[in-house]
């Protein structure tokens, strides 16, 4: 009894001593998986069928002559020197509107016709005027004739060559009132008189506003409306710090549109704004070199600058990824094993990307086609 009682005490203290064991040497396990993960987060293990499916290329660094392409974002604007305000010279009731808002325009075209008794007065002042200046030239040519026989005094004389000097003078003030209203003075007798005057467009462009309406009495002082010459149509495009050094005055870009993207127009950069915003940006004001129907005053468009090219070193455009606002390559390892390595990454255009500090990926085989694939296959390794 003694000796069962001494067997059993034993065999519980080395069931004991053996779970204590193997609690231990399972946290070990558990500890060292957790390093192990730790230190293989930035890897990735690709099973067979999963190689065949991504269909993984390698490359190696390259070097380059590139070229930086800035891209620039902005609005259509019209220089204030091309916003025009048109009223009539004189006032009086509109008769008719001939545009709408938003339609195009002709130099000379008729944009709206006013009314008002006071354009029969000045026309009717105006012939009275030229009948009485006929009358005072023919008595100056009597008078001269007769001071000569000494038949009529040089004061009388002087009294008519006085009053012919006023009413020329007259004349050719209401002559030139009447050119103003559009009322050709030369061709005018009393059977074409009228009561309506013609507001011509001064230009070609575009309405931007109207500002009356048929039956409304304007005063000279009150603007009909409000047109937009497109010669004056400028870009102003945001230029982020990191570039301000690299877009310069004269520089000819790429201009689009969102709606049309691969119809690019031309334009030139005529001046740059010396300050940089709380955005952390300046304005680059830029000229189409031809003009663009497309594009209209507030339309958001984009643009692309080219910087002079230059050597350097660096992967095709699908070898780099982004997660987080960082950029990363992969390194073959050999074995179906890749790992991700930060880059820091420089210009780059349609194919190309440059890689700052590159100097120890030189002899790395760097994953080209399905680096992608890697970035998300590491992702949901780490969730």
């Amino acid at each position: 009894m003694y000796l069962k009682n001494i067997s059993i005490l034993s065999l519980s203290v080395i069931l004991t001593l053996s779970s204590c064991s193997g609690k231990k040497e399972e946290e070990k396990t558990v500890y060292e998986n957790t390093k192990f993960k730790e230190k293989d987060q930035n890897t990735v293990q690709l099973s067979d069928k999963q190689l065949q499916s991504i269909g993984l290329t390698t490359t190696t660094i390259q070097e380059k002559t590139m070229q930086k392409r800035v891209r620039l974002n902005g609005k259509v604007e019209i220089a204030p020197s091309h916003i025009s305000s048109v009223s009539s010279i004189m006032g009086g009731h509109i008769k008719s509107i001939g545009v709408i808002n938003g339609s195009h325009f002709s130099k000379g075209q008729v944009l709206a016709v006013v009314e008002d008794p006071q354009f029969i007065q000045l026309q009717q002042d105006y012939l009275v005027t030229k009948a009485q200046l006929e009358s005072a030239r023919l008595n100056l040519n009597r008078q001269k004739d007769l001071n000569i026989t000494k038949a009529t005094s040089d004061k009388t004389l002087q009294t008519v060559q006085a009053d012919y000097s006023t009413l020329n003078a007259t004349l050719k003030g209401l002559e030139e009132k009447l050119r103003i209203i559009g009322i050709n003075a030369k061709g005018l007798n009393s059977s074409n008189i009228r009561s309506k005057i013609n507001v011509y467009a001064p230009f070609s462009g575009f309405v931007s506003k109207i500002l009356v309406n048929n039956g409304q009495y304007i005063n000279p002082s009150d603007t009909l409306f409000e047109l937009i010459n497109p010669v004056g149509l400028l870009l102003e495009l945001k230029v982020f710090e990191n570039d301000v050094n690299d877009v310069r005055i004269g520089q000819e870009i790429l201009v689009y549109n969102n709606q049309n993207p691969d119809k690019k127009s031309t334009a030139k950069i005529v001046s740059i704004v010396p300050s940089i915003e709380n955005g952390g940006s300046s304005i680059a004001v830029a000229k189409l070199s031809t003009p663009n129907p497309e594009f209209i005053k507030g339309m958001y468009i984009n643009a692309e600058v080219t910087i002079n090219s230059r050597f350097t070193i660096g992967l095709s455009n699908e070898s780099v990824v982004s997660f987080e606002s960082k950029n990363y390559i992969f390194e073959d390892l050999g074995n179906k094993k890749y790992k991700m390595i930060p880059v820091n990454v420089g210009i780059s255009d349609d194919q190309f990307t440059e890689i700052l500090k590159a100097d120890n990926l030189k002899d790395k085989k760097i994953v080209q086609k399905g680096a992608y694939s890697l970035l998300m296959a590491l992702k949901n390794k780490a969730e």
